[in-house]
Formats: C-alpha cells, structure tokens, sequence
C-alpha cells in the first residue's frame, strides 16, 4: 500500500465513524473524494426544493505539496471560495488535518 493509500484510508475512516444514524442520512450525511493529493470532505443535503436531488457541500480541503512536504488547509468560506485555514494552514500529515477539523476551534469548518 502506498503513502497516499494509507492517507485516503484514514480520511475514510474518519468519514465513517462521523456518519450520522442511518435514519438521518437521508436529510444529512458525509462524503468525502480523494485524488490527485487532495482530499475534500462535503456533506450531503437533498436539494431544498426537491428532495429527491442530492447536493454536495464542501467545507474542508487539504492538498499534499510535494516540493514542501506538507498538507495545507483549506476552509469553504460562504462565497463558495476555498480560503487557507489560519492560524494553521499547514500541518505535516493527514492525521494533524483531520484532527483540525474535528476540533474546529474557528468555527471555520461546521459553522
């Protein structure tokens, strides 16, 4: 298994253990995609006018910055626009991000 395998592994883990109910899901869950050195985390909502359509919504991202051996940290302002988490926009593994989001000290990534 390579090094990004491990990093997808422990986003998904995450993903997994902070899924709501099932009974819930269907009005709220979480999601997740990994690529190209970049991992984003999203909840999934139905669409406020039918309730058949799903929609994702973004409020984490980390990208891997292979010339500087660090993750940085990004956060879905409002707007839409992905801004660098301060006062910590990067951090040198996976797990030192996830644990950023869970503490969610800035109130930047669950409002």
């Amino acid at each position: 298994m390579s090094i990004l395998d491990i990093n997808e592994k422990k986003i998904a883990d995450y993903i997994k253990d902070n899924r709501p109910p099932l009974e819930v899901r269907d009005q709220l869950d979480l999601g997740y995609f990994f690529k190209n050195n970049e991992a984003v985390l999203f909840e999934i909502r139905p669409q406020w006018d039918d309730e058949s359509k799903k929609n994702e919504y973004p409020f984490a991202r980390c990208k891997y910055v292979k010339t500087q051996q660090v993750w940085k940290i990004y956060w879905m302002r409002a707007s839409g626009k992905w801004e660098l988490y301060e006062p910590k926009p990067t951090v040198s593994n996976i797990e030192s991000f996830i644990s950023i989001v869970e503490s969610d000290e800035y109130a930047c990534f669950f409002g």
